[in-house]
């Protein structure tokens, strides 16, 4: 091969390669991690000493939190299946109240080749957090190695987006679940998944 045929090839190898790295969000494994260590350490750090932490309130020193180890195999890519006659969801909460949602979408995503689904809802209750987006989830953890009442995951709402990404490595405990101060709406019917979600946040001491 000619000098010059080689580093074209060379060139050409070169851009496979890179394009390969952007589709998988350019990020290597240890990236990743690092990134859900450094997610991890600022929620540890905000419990801490965050002024809007329920420990902030409470007298109950703050104990640390604790987490599955990292698995990438729980960062999912879901579809997004629209709700074309969409109705208003009645959530009941950790203090016995209620809060009304709005159904926005189902994820749909695979695990083990088993699909499942969880229904997204929008924030109807007026305030701050009106027209964003809520997922609560329980699994095959729950009340077992993770808080029994479920746990969060945060996702974005994005005009004309027909997937999302479902990163379980970020799902965390609501604020209930470190003291009775707070009100925590309990996940809907629907997001009672029967798999074992071995990622994310695990019950508090």
């Amino acid at each position: 091969m000619k000098r010059s045929d080689l580093i074209i090839f060379l060139g050409l190898i070169g851009v496979i390669i890179l394009i390969i790295y952007s589709l998988q969000g350019g990020k290597s494994a240890a990236d990743y991690n690092a990134s859900i260590e450094q997610d991890r350490m600022e929620k540890e750090e905000y419990m801490k000493n965050g002024e809007g932490s329920p420990f902030a309130k409470d007298d109950t020193p703050f104990a640390g939190l604790n987490y599955f180890p990292i698995n990438e195999k729980f960062n999912i890519k879901a579809d997004l299946e629209p709700i074309e006659k969409k109705k208003v969801i009645i959530l009941g909460t950790s203090d016995g109240l209620e809060q009304r949602y709005l159904e926005y979408a189902f994820a749909v995503f695979t695990i083990d080749g088993i699909e499942h689904k969880l229904l997204i809802l929008e924030v109807m209750d007026m305030g701050p957090q009106r027209g964003q987006l809520f997922l609560a989830f329980a699994d095959e953890t729950s009340g077992i190695e993770t808080y029994g009442a479920g746990r969060y995951l945060d996702v974005k709402k994005v005009p004309a987006a027909t997937s999302l990404q479902l990163d379980f490595n970020l799902a965390y405990n609501p604020y209930c679940a470190y003291t009775d101060s707070f009100s925590c709406p309990f996940p809907p019917k629907e997001n009672v998944l029967k798999v074992a979600i071995l990622a994310g946040e695990k019950k508090y001491h």
